[in-house]
């Protein structure tokens, strides 16, 4: 068994001044990752208008198809044109991990 997270760090247009503009953009894109049956979540930056982190998280019997899935939730969070990726953290871990 494989678990692989990522967590991206967005910036978001300028008019993201108050929680309520910011969850307009925040929402679909986690719904959109969600589609890939991955648990996803605004995990970072909750305080911060301009700012979201989103985290995601799957679990697979092989670290190929964990790479696969990340680099498709990756992809579609850059391909979003209302925001910028600024960085992704990713981390694989495997059985022999502990």
């Amino acid at each position: 068994m494989f678990t692989g997270t990522a967590v991206f760090d967005l910036l978001l247009p300028g008019d993201s001044r108050s929680l309520k503009t910011k969850r307009s953009y925040v929402r679909p894109i986690v719904a959109a990752l969600r589609r890939f049956e991955v648990s996803a979540a605004e995990v970072g930056a909750l305080d911060l208008h301009g700012r979201a982190e989103i985290g995601v998280a799957v679990v697979a019997a092989e670290a190929a198809h964990v790479r696969e899935v990340l680099d498709s939730c990756e992809r579609l969070v850059a391909d979003r044109p209302e925001v910028e990726l600024l960085s992704v953290r990713r981390r694989l871990h495997g059985a022999e991990d502990d």
